[in-house]
Order: structure tokens, then C-alpha cells, then sequence
């Protein structure tokens, strides 16, 4: 698996040479945007596009989880609640408490409403490397999270979006 940005641009241009993309199901939509995308698809076409571009497979956990930490600092603070909120509430349906995941991640709280930046994306990345399935859920369910990625794999993904938006024009 490709360590430097260099190798993942590298990557990234293969697998776009090689027919290797990401795809929306054809259908008659045409997005303006990935705000259009996030407000008019729905939540089973975020969460089946989603998990094809968001896993550990393609992005290894060490390159996404600076990535999400970016990512959590550049949403608005109330969509930064909404995005831990769905997160406890999708860990806490497993059996882990709010109070365990607070000690075991060393978060500063575990109220979704004064967790600092940090903490939201400590959250993320433990959703993202141990339950990938709720990773996927809070991503379909807080769309906001996602345009602010940056890794080359994901901005190659997320091209191949836009490129189809912009074909059905």
C-alpha cells in the first residue's frame, strides 16, 4: 500500500487509467454539486457509493485518519454535533457506551454538543477502523464530513462523481 502522497497521486492515476472508478447508479438525476448530490440522492445511494470508496482496503486507516481530522475541523460546529451524536448513537446500538468510548479514545467529553474538533474525529477514525458499517451509516446519514476529504484516493473517487454529473449536462 502506497506511504507517501506521491505514491498515493501515483496510485490514484493508475487505477483512473486502468477503468478503475466509482460510479452513481445511472439514473435520471443530474447533480449540480456534491451539496445537490448530499440534499437529493438518497440515503441508500450515499451509503452504497460511500462504502465502495471508504474502506481500508483502498484507504488504509493511518492516511484516513488525518484525513478525517481535517475533515471534522472544516464542517460547521453544528454539523460537527450532529456527526459525533450519530456516531454514539450508532456505537452505543452495538453495546458501546458514550462513557466507555469517552475513556477508551481519551476524548474531553462525551456530549456531543461541547466535544472539541479532536474528539469528533477520534470518533470517526474508531468508527472508521473497527466498524466501517457505521463509518458508512454516519457518512450517509451527515454527508457534510465528506466533501472536505482530501486524500488523493478520495478526490480521485469523488472526480469520477463529478465527472458523471457533469457528462449529463
Amino acid at each position: 500500500m502506497p506511504n507517501t502522497s506521491d505514491e498515493y497521486k501515483r496510485q490514484a492515476m493508475k487505477d483512473l487509467a486502468a477503468g478503475d472508478k466509482e460510479t452513481l447508479p445511472d439514473n435520471d438525476e443530474n447533480y449540480q454539486s456534491f451539496d445537490d448530490f448530499a440534499q437529493r440522492s438518497s440515503r441508500e445511494e450515499r451509503h452504497n457509493l460511500f462504502s465502495n470508496i471508504f474502506n481500508s482496503d483502498r484507504i488504509p486507516a493511518e492516511q484516513m485518519e488525518p484525513e478525517l481530522q481535517k475533515a471534522v475541523a472544516n464542517i460547521k460546529p453544528n454539523q460537527r454535533d450532529d456527526v459525533a451524536r450519530e456516531f454514539f448513537n450508532h456505537l452505543k446500538k452495538r453495546g458501546l457506551s458514550d462513557r466507555d468510548l469517552e475513556k477508551q479514545l481519551g476524548l474531553s467529553t462525551r456530549d456531543p454538543n461541547r466535544m472539541k474538533t479532536d474528539d469528533v474525529g477520534k470518533l470517526a477514525s474508531f468508527a472508521y477502523h473497527s466498524h466501517p458499517d457505521i463509518f458508512h451509516d454516519v457518512l450517509a446519514d451527515q454527508p457534510a464530513l465528506v466533501k472536505f476529504l482530501s486524500n488523493p484516493l478520495v478526490g480521485a473517487a469523488l472526480g469520477a462523481i463529478a465527472a458523471k454529473w457533469m457528462g449529463k449536462k
